[in-house]
Order: C-alpha cells, then structure tokens, then sequence
C-alpha cells in the first residue's frame, strides 16, 4: 500500500502542481492566511449546523469552573472567527489566540453578537509559545480543530497545562486519522500534502489521541464521533475535557 500511497500522492501533485510551485516559492502561505478567514468564517456556520448539540453537550460543563465571583477566565486556543462563542456560558471572559492576526475582525464581530460573554483581548501567538499569558492564569482552555495544524502538539499541550491554574480543563474536539490499514487512511495520507497548503497547515492523519493521552493530565476523558461531513477528507473526531 506504501507504494500505492506514493503513486496516487506523486499524481495529486503534478495535478495541483501550481499550488505546490507558489508554495515553494513562499508565495502561498501570504495569499492562505488572507483567504482562510473568509473561508472559516463560512464553513463554521454549517459545521455548527451539524455538530450544535455535540457542542452545547461539551460547552456546558464550562460554568462549572466558575470563580466566587461568577466569572470563568477563558483562553481559546487558534480561536478563528470565533465559532464557539455562542454557546459559551454567561460569565466567560474570553482571551483569543491565533498566529494569524487577520481573524480578529472576525473576532469582534462574534463578540458584539454575545452580549453574555466578555471579551477581555486578542493575542497573536502561536499555541506553541503563549509567553504573554502568565502561569495559572486560565480556569478554562478551548481548543477545536486546532491540534490538527500546529507544529507541534506536544508543545501547545504543554504550554496549556502552563497556564492553566490547578484544576483548571482543557475542552478540545478535534479530528483524527481514519483507523490504520483502512483504504479512508490511505486516502488521507495521499491528500495530506495538498490538503496541508488548501487548509492552512491542517493535517489529515494526526493520532491526536496519544498526545493527550501522554500529556499527563490529572483526568482525561474523551469519546470518538463520526466525521461530520462525508465530502471531506477529514477524518473521526474526537471530543472530550483533560483535568489539569
């Protein structure tokens, strides 16, 4: 199958060869990071659709990690355009962080459509190094599709744990690789090259679940779901909260 993989990855390649040759050229990923906020800001109002009650189900829990005074400090990690907004409880005081920094018109924009939450500020960073938020200082971190396209998911799980406070969660659904041997991985690790430039970095065959497991978290507690759109490569989710 390796072979296989090989072949049918060479032929996706010669076929969006002008993709890859503008990406080589370091002319892709300005042309990306202007578009993809446009794109997101379409694609979470039908991804929402689909998956709303899966989302209030997991959001709920939030008001549970409330303060004495009623307020939740809540980071939310690669926060695009703000798609979780409305089913965040009463009481959140919402900092976002995204490397790309033209999502945060976006962001306002959420933001005067939920009056019940408090947006405290936006911070351009890269979930691998948040240094501008200080150790302890989160009761609540959310991270949705996300993991998929950083650098490195070790590093962003231990920079959530930093700033975390004790007891303080980690929310995250996220999608996964398609189960291994199954032709859906196969497809998946052909499309991956490609779909990383189309998609802003996202990979398709992440075992995201062995990172939180490894993570040494306090609790963890995770389920698997069915991708939610079948014309789309992106494979099952998973969905869950870890415990500092």
């Amino acid at each position: 199958m390796d072979a296989l993989v090989r072949f049918l990855q060479l032929l996706v390649l010669l076929l969006t060869l002008p993709l890859h040759l503008l990406a080589l050229l370091g002319c892709w990923q300005p042309l990306c990071k202007t578009y993809f906020p446009y794109l997101m800001a379409v694609l979470t109002i039908k991804n929402n659709r689909i998956i709303e009650v899966k989302k209030r189900e997991l959001f709920s829990q939030i008001k549970k990690f409330a303060r004495a005074s009623g307020n939740v400090a809540l980071l939310e990690l690669g926060c695009g355009t703000g798609a979780n907004f409305a089913f965040y409880p009463p009481g959140c005081r919402i900092t976002c962080l995204d490397p790309n920094p033209r999502f945060e018109k976006f962001l306002r924009k959420g933001m005067a459509e939920n009056k019940h939450l408090k947006y405290e500020r936006f911070v351009v960073a890269s979930g691998e190094d948040m240094r501008q938020l200080a150790d302890g200082s989160m009761d609540v971190v959310v991270c949705t599709l996300v993991l998929c396209s950083v650098e490195s998911p070790k590093k962003v799980l231990q920079e959530v744990q930093r700033v975390l406070r004790p007891g303080g969660v980690l929310f995250f659904w996220e999608h996964v690789a398609e189960p291994r041997g199954s032709w859906a991985l196969m497809w998946q690790q052909v499309l991956e090259p490609t779909w990383k430039h189309v998609a802003d970095g996202c990979c398709l065959t992440r075992e995201t679940w062995k990172d939180l497991e490894s993570a040494q978290f306090s609790e963890l507690e995770m389920e698997r779901q069915p991708p939610p759109c079948k014309w789309l490569p992106v494979g099952p989710f998973i969905m869950g909260k870890a415990v500092k």
